[in-house]
């Protein structure tokens, strides 16, 4: 009977990786799914395009036109950035960039100083509006 039994499991041991084998003798079960999956799930990502259609449906405009809106608004939004303006928007927030000074900075691997280069970064805050919705 004892010969049965170790036949039983070196199949069950081809057929399934190592480590599931290796529970299936211990009698562990399987883990249930990450945490991670179950976040991700909760947050999609919305794209352009998918934007473009709902403004499409809501607006009676073809899906295309809406494209191009959502486009040019971009576009606009990108020009008056780069010319240093300062975007107010009604309800959603003000976007701005900003400059970053050169500093001095330490890898972390290693402890040793370096410089880090000046830049410029775009800051976002959020209307009352849209922190009251959220």
């Amino acid at each position: 009977m004892a010969s049965t039994k170790t036949t039983a499991v070196k199949s069950a041991m081809k057929a399934v990786p190592k480590a599931e084998a290796t529970r299936a003798r211990s009698g562990i079960a399987k883990s249930a799914a990450p945490a991670k999956a179950a976040k991700s799930a909760a947050a999609s990502n919305i794209t352009l395009k998918q934007l473009a259609g709902q403004l499409a449906e809501t607006h009676a405009m073809p899906k295309k036109q809406a494209e191009k809106v959502i486009d040019d608004f971009i576009g606009l939004l990108v020009a008056h950035l780069k010319a240093g303006d300062r975007l107010r928007l009604g309800g959603f927030g003000t976007l701005e960039v900003k400059d970053r000074p050169a500093r001095t900075g330490r890898n972390p691997a290693t402890g040793v100083a370096i410089q880090i280069a000046a830049s410029k970064k775009i800051a976002f805050r959020p209307a009352k509006e849209l922190k009251a919705a959220i």
